[in-house]
């Protein structure tokens, strides 16, 4: 855990996640994302890590005790800690009440890396991300970033579950606009 309460790629797992399923999420998400991930933590009797990445931040090295230096892009940037106040708050509002053990952690850097090394460090049994909503700026930042989802499955051994968001794209409708 690093100072500002952020966990990073390679630190110590908590007691009691290793197993876990793992919601990968971003402020505003459907939660429909987080009703799936609920569902098969449920099903698996696993805990439930919700997992937001500050992409403001990255590694900056790390320790051989494991602790993680990081540093934002931006050195007055705050929306990471803004961020992970909303999913929190939004993952409250959502599990409170489910007979379920979950909590927020909030990874910095590329999503799909720090989601991987997380994965390996809990032994998580299953990712769950959505798939990103559609319109023109969405598709050139997946474009140039790559979908995390993607990234994921190529990258690490878990299965993975992609929760479709908003309206499916047509069978005889191009996926990237031209």
């Amino acid at each position: 855990m690093l100072p500002d309460g952020t966990t990073a790629p390679g630190a110590t797992p908590e007691a009691g996640l290793q197993g876990a399923v793992i919601v990968g999420v971003v402020p505003g998400l459907s939660t429909r994302v987080l009703k799936e991930a609920t569902r098969y933590a449920q099903l698996l009797n696993a805990p439930l890590l919700v997992v937001h990445v500050d992409v403001t931040r990255f590694v900056t090295y790390e320790d051989p005790d494991g602790y993680v230096h990081t540093t934002p892009l931006d050195v007055e940037a705050s929306a990471g800690q803004t961020d992970l106040r909303a999913v929190t708050a939004e993952a409250s509002r959502f599990l409170d009440g489910h007979d379920l053990d979950w909590r927020v952690r909030q990874l910095v850097g590329d999503p799909a890396m720090a989601m991987k090394h997380l994965a390996e460090s809990i032994d998580a049994r299953l990712i769950v991300v959505g798939t990103r909503k559609r319109g023109l700026g969405e598709s050139i930042r997946e474009f140039f970033t790559g979908s995390v989802a993607a990234r994921l499955a190529h990258r690490q051994p878990r299965p993975i579950l992609i929760v479709p968001l908003g309206e499916p794209v047509p069978d005889d409708e191009e996926i990237w606009p031209s």
